[in-house]
């Protein structure tokens, strides 16, 4: 059987590498990884999608990813931190209020433990229920509407357990007069490749690829008989099957008379976007952690990283890389800026920061990301039932972030290809 696997993102390059049929994986850009995609420049890695760690509570699926690499991992333990008024507090918050202003410090375990908030409704209720007044509108609510760009009572909570732990109340208290305490202990210490960036766990997959086809972007689907075609233009191809791991938005796009409650249910699917601005500085005195996260909308960027914390060939000898991640939607205003408005913002944030020198930069870029962050809206579940299921009775299995339209990580990711893989394997 022939098998058309639209996208090169990790789940479609472990979907062919994987399955026993003849398969082709089509890719729009030049080379396949999709979001795991890494520049690698004048000495400099950046992961361009924001930075990827490799953790999992699935072992299985972890030590898969890892035999992939090979010898090509390292062991880092994470040194996360949040910027809190201008205070360089410890990750996750709830672990590090004692680095809280002494007044700050109060409120939040004051409210943790007197929490009197009802049972919530929606995610903003869910903060405040979780965590108190205190923490909720000092990091979490401020920080998590940042990065979604959407008030917090707009979002559904039915996604929240296993993505924002509930700290024990030991560690709260411990936290608050002083005691260390780690949270988020799962991802305390992880893996990354030494060498290539994340896309090295996806070129290692795409290796045991047959046929991979790139710069063909996939503008045109549909049925001629018993096969499935797939066209960019000025090519088409034939297949027995097809599996997508493209935005779900695109594949409908693409497919010719698509109900309209199908095109209305996927319109109504939020999605947020990513701009990564990427530099490169020439000193090495300068502070520098794994990530930063920044709740303060005077800032554009929600979260830094710095890519020596992942990989010793994170920058140069001696130079400094930091990447800033800026959410953004079409029409908010970001959105639309230049590059060198990027730039302008982002480097005057981290040099009002005290995290770069201006006159020290040797090294700049900018990428954007355009399906990036799925957005748990109330009505989220049922237009993407629509969705998937028209897809899926057309005989085109969906994998993956993208095509799914949903929020997870590279282990969920490969763990749903390879699922997938067992799918086409019986069929």
């Amino acid at each position: 059987m022939r098998v058309g696997i639209l996208g090169g993102g990790l789940s479609g390059v472990v979907v062919a590498g994987h399955s026993r049929h003849d398969c082709e994986v089509l890719e729009a850009d030049s080379r396949p990884g999709g979001h795991c995609q890494s520049l690698i420049k004048d000495g400099y890695t950046f992961d361009v999608g924001g930075p990827h760690i490799l953790f999992s509570r699935n072992t299985e699926i972890l030590d898969r990813m890892l035999h992939e690499l090979g010898d090509n991992v390292a062991t880092r333990r994470r040194n996360n931190k949040i910027y809190v008024k201008g205070r360089i507090v410890k990750y996750p918050f709830e672990n590090g209020l004692f680095d809280l202003a002494p007044e700050d410090r109060f409120e939040c375990l004051y409210h943790y433990l007197f929490n009197e908030y009802p049972a919530p409704k929606n995610f903003k209720e869910w903060i405040y229920h979780t965590f108190g007044k205190g923490i909720a509108e000092q990091y979490m609510l401020p920080y998590n509407e940042k990065i979604w760009n959407v008030s917090a009572d707009q979002m559904s909570m039915d996604w929240v357990e296993g993505r924002v732990p509930r700290p024990p109340a030991a560690d709260v208290i411990k936290s608050a007069v002083g005691v260390e305490t780690e949270g988020y202990t799962h991802q305390l210490n992880f893996r990354y490749p030494r060498t290539g960036g994340i896309e090295a766990l996806a070129r290692a997959y795409a290796a045991n690829c047959k046929h991979i086809v790139c710069d063909f972007m996939v503008r045109k689907v549909w049925r001629d008989g018993t096969d499935w075609c797939v066209s960019d233009g000025a090519r088409t191809k034939r297949y027995d099957r097809l599996v997508t791991t493209i935005p779900l938005q695109a594949l409908l796009a693409a497919l010719p008379d698509v109900p309209q409650q199908v095109l209305a249910a996927a319109a109504a699917l939020r999605f947020n976007s990513i701009i990564t601005v990427m530099l490169g500085c020439a000193r090495t005195d300068l502070p520098s952690y794994t990530a930063l996260y920044i709740p303060d909308r005077e800032y554009l960027f929600h979260r830094l990283s710095w890519p020596l914390g992942f990989t010793d060939e994170g920058a140069p000898a001696g130079c400094i890389a930091v990447m800033a991640e800026i959410t953004t939607n079409a029409g908010d205003g970001v959105h639309e800026q230049s590059d060198e408005q990027l730039y302008e913002h982002v480097i005057s944030g981290l040099e009002r920061m005290g995290l770069i020198d201006p006159q020290r930069i040797n090294f700049r870029a900018v990428y954007r990301t355009q399906y990036a962050y799925v957005v748990r809206t109330f009505d989220y579940a049922a237009n993407l039932k629509i969705a998937l299921d028209y897809v899926a009775s057309l005989g085109i299995l969906s994998v993956g972030r993208n095509a799914e339209f949903e929020y997870i990580n590279m282990d969920e990711a490969v763990n749903r290809a390879l699922k997938a893989v067992s799918k086409l394997d019986v069929d």
